[in-house]
């Protein structure tokens, strides 16, 4: 591992300083489940010259609800998420995606805000020493196109159509399926427009911005999350989603489903929202709503799987809502 400068922050506004000053070559760290493997795994092509610790500002880690409005802190610890009573009964998508993430360990460690911003796993990527300079790192290629893309996307890519690389978070389905919105220390967005695809990216903040607070509104309906993993503990998904779903004189009023591991971007799967509106929940209108979740896929060799196992999730999810 290369050496850095170590900074606590105290405040937001002196994080905020101290990633203008540096620039692209700072990095954050909260749990630092992530950063520390792509650190001493020496997987991008440019070190950090700092990293900056946001465990040391006061204030960022809480669960408040205030009216209708569940506001959680960005160094909140997923199990602590997992946990609380009133995120399992009025927001159960948000506690069973914090629940399934990683290990019961990691869990402990990694934060809300980290979950939303991590990069991207795909094998390539993340090769030790950055063995594959791919597209995504400012190379010339995504090498999942012409090798081994079993886990990758299944409706298309990005960075000019070149990556397929999908995106991780098991939270992020669950808080766009629940309409939430992100507060940074710029500007609040809502979750579904906070992830992008670029070099070195996967969200939209600045070099000099960073995540203080997730705001959840009390959802209509009720709402549920599904993970596929080859392993319940540990695994990043191959795919998962979430979807809150309701209900008004025996038909579906309003639907979000949110499917993630499947595309470059967690992804809206507004053809089965479509497909739901107006019809009683049952077997039948859950099938239609994986149907048409699946209806535009565009499969690589050895992924075609992941289509089969995302229509079986999506129908999963809805059924679970009723």
């Amino acid at each position: 591992m290369n050496k850095f400068t170590h900074i606590n922050a105290t405040s937001v506004d002196e994080a905020v300083s101290i990633l203008r000053r540096y620039g692209n070559k700072a990095n954050l760290i909260a749990g630092g489940t992530d950063l520390f493997g792509k650190l001493k795994d020496e997987i991008m092509p440019t070190h950090p010259e700092a990293v900056v610790n946001l465990k040391t500002i006061p204030g960022l880690d809480f669960i408040r609800q205030e009216d209708d409005l569940l506001k959680i802190g960005a160094l909140t610890r997923l199990a602590d998420i997992a946990a609380e009573p009133i995120i399992q009964s009025k927001y159960a998508a948000l506690a069973e995606a914090a629940s399934r993430t990683a290990s019961t360990h990691l869990r402990e460690m990694g934060t809300l805000g980290g979950n939303l911003c991590q990069d991207i796993r795909c094998w390539y990527y993340r090769s030790p020493n950055n063995r594959f300079p791919c597209l995504r790192k400012s190379g010339g290629l995504c090498y999942a196109l012409e090798g081994d893309d079993r886990y990758h996307s299944i409706f298309g890519g990005s960075v000019e159509d070149g990556c397929i690389a999908v995106h991780p978070s098991d939270t992020a389905p669950a808080l766009i399926a629940l309409d939430a919105r992100i507060k940074t220390s710029k500007r609040i967005v809502s979750a579904q427009n906070f992830f992008c695809v670029d070099e070195c990216k996967t969200t939209i903040l600045d070099d000099d911005e960073i995540v203080t607070e997730i705001h959840v509104p009390q959802p209509p309906g009720k709402s549920a999350f599904a993970k596929f993993a080859l392993r319940k503990a540990i695994d990043f998904p191959i795919v998962n989603g979430a979807a809150m779903i309701a209900i008004s004189d025996g038909v579906v009023s309003a639907a979000h489903i949110c499917l993630n591991a499947v595309y470059i971007l967690p992804y809206k799967v507004t053809l089965a929202e479509q497909t739901l509106i107006g019809q009683p929940l049952n077997e039948v209108s859950a099938q239609a709503a994986g149907d048409a979740a699946v209806s535009n896929a565009k499969p690589r060799h050895r992924n075609q799987f992941m289509v089969e196992v995302a229509r079986a999730l999506v129908k999963k999810i809805v059924l679970a809502c009723r």
